[in-house]
């Protein structure tokens, strides 16, 4: 949460979303336009799965919020406080990767192009409240930075904790 990346609410999801489309495991010699057919069929109950079934329209809805809280561009630095560059931009990558095929594949069940199109309060809040927190972010980076650095004297571990506690206030119910 406190890298703006809300990672347990949602990957995964993009990932399972393309296997089901996908099929069973059809071997490549199956028809093409079966399998184009199968996926359409699949999206469409899961289409209709979230206009019918009010949980997995609520997973989606949730699913939605984080997405919508989430930064890459702030998580990708708090990544850069990974030394090891090469182990960095692996697992980095496959977030990054995910996190695309997340917001795809929400935008194909639910239609929506826009993060929280049905939720304009909460949109709203959100762009009002980050611009606030995330100078923390940048801070908080730099101030763990230097600590692992070993600059481990009362001001820098303030600094953190003050930092992790607006971040926590301002992402509300993710921080």
């Amino acid at each position: 949460g406190q890298c703006r990346l809300t990672l347990p609410g949602w990957y995964g999801f993009g990932s399972a979303v393309e296997t089901f489309l996908a099929g069973d495991g059809q071997d490549e010699a199956a028809a093409g336009r079966k399998k184009v057919t199968a996926a359409k069929d699949r999206l469409a109950l899961l289409q209709k799965m979230y206009r019918q079934w009010p949980f997995f329209r609520t997973l989606l809805s949730n699913m939605d919020m984080v997405l919508a809280k989430s930064d890459l561009q702030l998580a990708s630095r708090y990544a850069e406080l990974v030394s090891d560059a090469r182990l960095r931009k692996k697992v980095f990558g496959a977030i990054e990767a995910e996190w695309q095929r997340t917001a795809q594949a929400l935008a194909q069940i639910t239609g929506e192009k826009q993060r929280l199109a049905g939720n304009a309060a909460l949109q709203r809040s959100i762009r009002h409240r980050f611009p606030y927190i995330d100078p923390l972010h940048h801070l908080q980076v730099e101030l763990v930075r230097r600590y692992r650095a070993g600059q481990a004297d009362e001001r820098v571990r303030t600094g953190i904790h003050i930092c992790i506690n607006g971040i926590s206030a301002g992402l509300r119910n993710t921080g």
